[in-house]
Formats: structure tokens, sequence, C-alpha cells
């Protein structure tokens, strides 16, 4: 294959994600964990299945950096999970030191490529990846609004009981529980939802989108969602490798757009070859404002906190 794609992180994510890219044949995949032979069995396995899936993309694992050398795409999934009764936030520190590393160690071996941010507090972690590899903000991207959007897909659709696939949603904002679903850019084949359900219905919809990542938890009781993100970064990715130029929501640093400056949160962006290709500026009503801007202020504080600690200029 004439691509190659380094995952930070062979846990539960990252494996997924790497056999989504395998079974699609979208690009050589390098896997890199720490934990020796986890990586290894994992893309032991992975291969084992491409002759099902009639697959030629090639997956190494390993716990050396120097098999990512000259990646297009780096994804970060690296870190601990979330553990009930546990915030996003609560990792800010713990997930701050191994994201920083590997950044700094993946990044120096490939420095055109595009770095995916996965690892929670996401849009944190994205704002000190920045930072550290000195990337375009172009190239260093937060993996968040994509997931909270198909969350809300997923509800809305079986509250109207309809396919997902006539359902499009929008959710901005940091990646965190004052996330801003958004009914008003929200339909069913066309039609928003403010028109087909009560107001009362979809508040509930939005409610459970904020909490769908604990909610996975807590009847999880061991780990944290990984399905549904492994899911997200692949479109992503996808649409990055292809040049598909697709409108998703995605952790993108403002400077500027909706009035904010110097922070990540998630946003509709144009993702293309070059990463971040365009920055879809919406028109808010003034609740919308308010909820906007409360969602960034909550990651401006942990921005604040990080660095502080990580001594981030």
């Amino acid at each position: 294959m004439e691509k190659k794609i380094t995952i930070i992180g062979a846990g539960n994510v990252g494996a997924t994600l790497a056999y989504l890219i395998v079974q699609a044949e979208l690009a050589d995949v390098v896997l890199y964990d720490i934990a020796e032979g986890l990586p290894q069995g994992k893309a032991l396995d992975i291969s084992e299945a491409g002759p099902l899936w009639i697959s030629s993309s090639a997956i190494t694992g390993t716990n050396d950096y120097a098999p990512t050398t000259q990646s297009d795409i780096i994804v970060v999934t690296a870190g601990f999970p979330r553990k009930p009764n546990m915030s996003r936030d609560d990792l800010l520190f713990a997930n701050a030191k191994v994201v920083s590393e590997v950044v700094e160690r993946s990044t120096a071996l490939s420095p055109n490529a595009i770095l995916v941010i996965v690892t929670n507090p996401v849009d944190a972690m994205a704002y000190m990846s920045l930072k550290i590899s000195g990337y375009k903000r172009e190239r260093v991207i937060g993996m968040g609004g994509i997931l909270d959007s198909a969350r809300f897909r997923t509800f809305v659709a079986w509250e109207t009981k309809v396919s997902p696939r006539d359902v499009e949603a929008l959710v901005l904002g940091g990646h965190g529980d004052l996330m801003v679903p958004m009914p008003r850019y929200t339909t069913v084949k066309g039609i928003p939802v403010t028109e087909l359900l009560e107001k009362e219905r979809i508040e509930s919809l939005v409610q459970r989108t904020r909490h769908g990542g604990a909610e996975v938890i807590t009847l999880l009781k061991c780990g944290s969602a990984f399905f549904a993100p492994a899911a997200g970064i692949f479109h992503m990715i996808q649409s990055i490798i292809y040049d598909e130029k697709r409108l998703l929501s995605c952790g993108a640093y403002l400077n500027g757009e909706y009035g904010m400056h110097d922070v990540y949160t998630g946003v509709p962006v144009v993702l293309g070859r070059k990463g971040i290709e365009k920055i879809i500026e919406l028109k808010l009503n003034d609740q919308e404002k308010v909820d906007f801007a409360k969602s960034v202020d909550a990651v401006k504080s942990l921005i604040t906190k990080l660095s502080k600690e990580q001594k981030i200029e």
C-alpha cells in the first residue's frame, strides 16, 4: 500500500481501528504500544483475518518508534481510559504525560503527517499536541465531535423510529459534559427534528448524548467505549486518505472563528488530504452562543491547568 497510518496505543480503540483500516484496505498500519507482545499479537491476529477479507493491507506491531517513520497519519489513542464515576477531565495530568511523549517521538519521525488525537480529555490533548509537534493547526485534529454527533444521530433515530442513515446531526463544543448538541441543525431526511419531536423529548436526547460515554462505562463496568470511537476515527482518516472533503464535526484549533481564540473545540470542518481544509462557521442563536461559550470555557480551563503543569507556550 502507498499510505501508512500509525496508531499509538494497541488497546480496544487502537486495535479496533487497526482492524477497520485493514479490512477496508485503506492503508498499511503500524500498531505501537509500550506493552511487549500486545501490538505484535494483535497485529498477527488482524493479519490472519486479511485473507478472509481479501485485503492486501499490511499491519506491523511494534514497541519501537522506528517503523512509524514517514507515516501519513498518526492516531494517538494511548492513555488511561475512564472508569465509572470519572469524568474525562479527571484524566488530564495522567494522560498529558503519555500523550506529550508519544507525540514528541512520533512526529519527529513523521514531520509531514496529520495528527489525530483521541486520548481524553481530547480537546486539551489536541491543544498540547499542536504545541509539542510544531505542526500547522490544519494537521492536528481532535476526535470528539464526530463521535458525539453519531451518538445524537443514534438516539434521534431510535426516538423517531427511522434508519440512522436518514438522520444527520451536529454537536459542537468540547468533548465533555458541556458539549452542545444542535437540534436546529439535526434533520431526518431533511426534516428538522424540531418538527418531529416535542421540545421535552429533544432535550432528553440532548442530555443522553452529553452523557453517552458515561452510559457505556456504567454498563461495561470495566472499560469505556471503543467500537463507536474507532468507527468515528475511521471515517475521519478515510476522508483524509481519499481526499473526500467530508463535512464532519471535529476538534479544531480556533483563532478567531466563532469569536474564540487559542483553543480547541468541536466545530464542523471539511476534511481532506491536507487535514482541516475549512472551518464552517454557523450562525448561532443567543442560547446556542451561551452554551457554546460555556463549553469552550471549560476546555480553556483545562488548557490553563495543563499549560501551568507542562509549561506549554
